[in-house]
């Protein structure tokens, strides 16, 4: 059988707005190109294929029940190549925040959608919100309830500016400087589970205090962060960043894994380099932001560092 391979789909990152967009204030997401992944349908026969395999069926049986006349899926065709061994062939990593089921997701959608919305089109606020919706309901089936955000990054492969829930726009980022800034990910080497961490902080959401806290403190760090990193006014954006990453050690401790807290309470202390959540944490990755990407390199030279980002 010839290797029949679809088009890629990217990782994505949120750039800022992890937990915010819950509560409807902004996220900037972006796609991550180092990653990918795409539909394959092949002979191969290793337990890696046979996994996606049958993680394929059980989405194909998810969507079937879910009989959803908002997705308008050509189901009978996407079983066909379920059982001609079609996988999704990808090397974005699970449980790290990256957007792994929403690349697959997209990968889906491109294929057996009836009636697409493609980034070829004039994506008006509306198209968006219904691509987001339909993808919010696909995803669901891989972590409970989802915004549908990660998809939409992944198969638009635009920077997604969220203003609210109901208020999406693709937007561009500054084209890269070749300067000594950056932003990076650094690798846990844990996974993160997204569900236990939503619930915690949605036990946190019923104490006034903590509420306040991200309307008052979380939210405006990361408005600001935002408005900073579009605009290109990046040294505004390290004082923003340094104050979310203040609140997120205090606030958010739960979220990061315990063995990082030391290494997130020292850059802030020294200004080399800052460090927020990515995605919903408890392990995957961790974003940081940093002025001088060489000497924080050094400095975190145990660690694995990827770079996402040049200012």
């Amino acid at each position: 059988m010839d290797n029949m391979k679809g088009p890629l789909f990217y990782a994505k990152i949120l750039l800022f707005g992890e937990y915010g967009i819950i509560k409807d204030s902004k996220g900037l997401a972006i796609p991550y190109n180092s990653y990918q992944g795409a539909l394959l349908i092949s002979d191969d026969e290793s337990d890696k294929v046979a996994d996606s395999n049958k993680k394929l069926k059980d989405f194909f049986n998810y969507l079937k029940a879910l009989n959803d006349p908002e997705i308008q899926l050509r189901l009978d065709d996407f079983k066909r190549d379920i059982d001609r061994n079609m996988h999704f062939d990808s090397s974005i990593p699970q449980g790290y925040g990256v957007g792994s089921s929403g690349a697959l997701v997209a990968a889906v959608y491109d294929k057996y959608a009836d009636d697409k919305i493609t980034v070829l089109e004039n994506l008006t606020r509306d198209k968006l919100l219904k691509l987001k919706s339909t993808f919010s309901k696909m995803e669901s089936f891989f972590h409970g309830k989802s915004s549908g955000l990660d998809p939409l990054n992944s198969y638009l492969s635009l920077p997604i500016l969220i203003n609210s829930k109901d208020n999406l726009e693709a937007t561009g980022i500054p084209s890269q400087k070749e300067g000594k800034g950056a932003v990076f990910l650094l690798d846990s080497e844990m996974i993160g589970k997204t569900q236990p961490m939503v619930n915690i902080f949605m036990n946190k959401m019923k104490n006034e205090g903590f509420r306040k806290m991200i309307d008052d403190d979380f939210a405006r760090y990361t408005d600001n962060c935002i408005d900073d990193f579009l605009h290109g006014d990046v040294k505004s954006l390290f004082g923003n960043v340094k104050q979310l990453s203040k609140v997120v050690l205090k606030h958010f401790k739960p979220m990061i894994p315990s063995t990082f807290h030391h290494l997130w309470q020292k850059g802030i202390e020294s200004n080399d380099y800052y460090l927020k959540l990515c995605g919903s944490g408890g392990g995957g990755y961790i974003l940081g932001f940093t002025e001088d990407y060489e000497k924080a390199k050094k400095i975190l030279q145990d660690y694995k560092l990827e770079l996402v980002y040049r200012f």
